[in-house]
């Protein structure tokens, strides 16, 4: 299947995308990670997008989704694609939309991971990390249940910068899910469950 996939900071798309990718292999392409690796192959567009990043600008809309489509046919996509962190506005998914369409490889759902805001703030600002071993708990963990390192709190997971995100977000991502819901390939799945709950939700909904 080709997916897009949509949902707040802190709403667990992620963790939802790594199971399907264990699942079934579909590769997670996540825009950040296609930015950083085109840069250190030095390719046409990742030279392109590096002039724009090295002067502290936002890289072009048309240079992104030059990088998507062109990471798009790679052999490993041809039976599937989740893509993550793009697009992020309406204009960028009518680019995408026409893009695929020339591809022939048209998007099968937007899967939106949905939780309440609030109970995001509740679950990033109780987030904590192991300083060794970079495991993921929460403030129940007094020390790391992986190496026993020292859990510790990251700046931004603090509640005034995870409101922040999540404004940012309602702002400028959230227009997508109407988008998607006008194009009918959206597909809402309550997030705030057990994770392998959200999971089976996801298969169903998908058809997997």
């Amino acid at each position: 299947m080709n997916i897009v996939l949509l949902g707040a900071p802190g709403a667990g798309k992620g963790t939802q995308a790594a199971k399907l990718v264990e699942e079934f292999g579909t590769p997670h392409i996540s825009t950040g990670d296609m930015l950083r690796a085109a840069v250190k192959a030095g390719t046409p567009l990742g030279t392109k997008a590096k002039s724009f990043m090295d002067a502290g600008e936002l890289v072009p809309d048309e240079v992104i989704i030059g990088l998507v489509t062109e990471r798009l046919q790679d052999p490993d996509t041809q039976a599937g694609f989740i893509l993550d962190g793009f697009p992020r506005t309406s204009a960028q998914a009518v680019a995408l939309d026409a893009d695929l369409a020339k591809l022939e490889r048209p998007l099968d759902a937007a899967l939106l991971v949905d939780v309440d805001f609030e109970v995001i703030i509740k679950r990033l600002t109780s987030r904590r990390m192991c300083r060794d071993c970079g495991f993921i708990g929460s403030s129940d963990h007094a020390s790391c249940p992986s190496c026993a390192g020292e859990m510790y709190q990251r700046d931004d997971d603090n509640e005034a910068t995870v409101r922040n995100r999540l404004s940012v977000y309602e702002r400028s991502t959230a227009p997508l899910i109407d988008y998607y819901r006008g194009c009918d390939l959206l597909v809402s799945i309550d997030g705030d469950r057990d994770v392998d709950e959200v999971y089976a939700d996801v298969k169903r909904n998908l058809g997997l």
